[in-house]
């Protein structure tokens, strides 16, 4: 009987042609061959080596074992690896990038409402004859902003502190155009004790 070559297939590992001509089988440490012929009708020759091919291999593993009782008999054995779950780091990285989505919208959301009370801030600071009733409609304005600030921190879109640091620099503005005008004189702050 011809020598036997044994290859037992799973299912994601490469398919060999259904007729073999001869496998060679290298081994790199002694650099000598072995060939395991069968009949040689219209066949394909298919060799392994060291440096297996990559295509042929990235889903399974190759192990090649000799049977004692012939030198020239050898088995080869393509097991596949075994199917993975889904990536974690991709779950990963699709929710990140949803989050960096919405949060990008939030605070362009925050800087917006800021911008507007800052602008008609300025614009009442440069008005000469800017009536004290003229404040009320720039404090909708702040409201509006502090909510927005509010929400960006409560979903965790801000910080706790940036979220304050914003409504205090919306708060001095406005208090510094009052202070401009004469609608708001400060307390004198020596004789707090």
């Amino acid at each position: 009987m011809a020598s036997a070559v044994n290859c037992c297939l799973s299912s994601s590992c490469f398919t060999l042609q259904s007729k073999l001509k001869s496998l060679s089988l290298r081994n790199s440490a002694d650099s000598s061959s072995y060939a395991l012929h069968q009949n040689s009708s219209a066949f394909k020759t298919l060799s392994f080596s060291n440096n297996l091919s990559h295509n042929f291999f990235s889903k399974g593993s190759l192990s090649i074992s000799t049977m004692t009782q012939n030198p020239i008999r050898r088995t080869v054995v393509c097991e596949a690896a075994p199917k993975k779950k889904a990536d974690s780091a991709a779950k990963r990285a699709r929710q990140a990038e949803k989050r960096r989505i919405y949060n990008k919208a939030r605070k362009s959301e925050v800087r917006t409402r800021m911008k507007k009370v800052l602008e008609a801030l300025d614009v009442l600071r440069k008005k000469p004859d800017a009536q004290a009733e003229e404040i009320f409609s720039i404090e909708k304005l702040i409201a509006e902003a502090y909510s927005v600030i509010d929400k960006a921190v409560k979903v965790g879109t801000l910080h706790r502190n940036t979220g304050a640091r914003r409504k205090s620099r919306l708060a001095r503005r406005k208090k510094a155009v009052e202070i401009h005008h004469g609608w708001y004189t400060p307390a004198p702050a020596g004789n707090a004790a």
